[in-house]
């Protein structure tokens, strides 16, 4: 199998709880909660391990919280290398509301990151010289630059790696211009890149040919919730239909699209396969509850029903 990185420079500990109502002024009654290690790329990380893989997480932490997400991170099994900071690592808050099943998501700033502490993370990943995928997941904290995108491009390019960015707004801009192989926006995030507004699922293939022909890239996938996700590449332009679920979560449906398909690829399948299996994982995903991402038994059956 090939090797796969995963990057986060903003991970957080994901702590998810219930309660019956969401009342102003009231002590409300929240079940235990549940703390898991998250954030895009180690999401990723985590998904790709549930489906049988072995990646290798590179993040940054810090303070006490930092020293909880890793004791998080080991507890998982998943092989890791830190890049310290100096500032406390963020938590985030899940709340579902039972009485309604509506879900509330509170997403905290990261932390300040001082220039050598992202210089120190870009000199851990130049380390590695046998990674044959290497993903970027998620938003940059305060401190780092886009341009490490381009940073980020160049190690992919020296050591042969193919770049998955799944990043937003002027992170992704530059991430495209910088040169990678796959990104994986949702409708939002594709119209913001080419600059047009309400984008219908109907233009979805014009869209993304577009910054495949404007830009340095190969293959995007968009992520439409309940519609599927859009394969564009080369001569492809392929729908993707999931089958119907009963949804809990959606937290953490993007990610485990994403290691799935990458997954797929170190497999050696195809892109089409690598997609369709892809969808198959984010649709397992919101199937459990708060941020549990997807599960293995639930992405073969899904993926199966899709190929049948």
């Amino acid at each position: 199998m090939s090797k796969i990185i995963t990057i986060t420079f903003n991970p957080a500990i994901d702590k998810s709880t219930t309660v019956a109502a969401l009342m102003p002024e009231k002590k409300l009654r929240c079940t235990n909660p549940v703390y898991e290690p998250g954030g895009g790329g180690i999401n990723v990380a985590r998904a790709i391990k549930k489906l049988g893989g072995k990646p290798t997480a590179i993040y940054m932490a810090g303070g006490y919280t930092g020293k909880a997400f890793t004791e998080l991170l080991n507890k998982e099994g998943i092989d890791s290398i830190l890049a310290e900071i100096k500032e406390n690592t963020r938590e985030n808050l899940i709340v579902l509301e039972t009485s309604t099943n509506q879900q509330y998501r509170f997403g905290m700033p990261g932390p300040s990151i001082l220039e050598q502490e992202w210089q120190q993370c870009l000199a851990l990943i130049e380390n590695i010289n046998d990674a044959d995928f290497i993903v970027v997941s998620g938003a940059l904290p305060p401190g780092i630059p886009v341009s490490v995108y381009s940073e980020i491009a160049s190690i992919a390019g020296r050591i042969n790696a193919k770049l998955i960015v799944d990043t937003s707004g002027e992170a992704l801009r530059e991430a495209v211009q910088a040169g990678l192989y796959l990104i994986k926006p949702n409708l939002a995030e594709l119209s913001s890149l080419v600059g047009k507004e309400d984008l219908n699922i109907e233009r979805v293939d014009e869209a993304a040919r577009e910054v495949i022909n404007k830009w340095k890239c190969e293959v995007v996938v968009v992520s439409m919730g309940a519609a599927g996700a859009m394969l564009v590449s080369g001569n492809t332009a392929m729908h993707i239909m999931p089958p119907a679920v009963k949804v809990k979560s959606t937290v953490g449906a993007g990610d485990s699209m994403v290691a799935g398909i990458v997954l797929s690829l170190a497999l050696n399948k195809s892109i089409e396969e690598a997609a369709q299996f892809g969808v198959a994982c984010g649709t397992a995903a919101t199937m459990n509850p708060g941020t549990e991402l997807c599960r293995k038994e639930d992405a073969d059956y899904l993926f199966k029903l899709m190929s049948t």
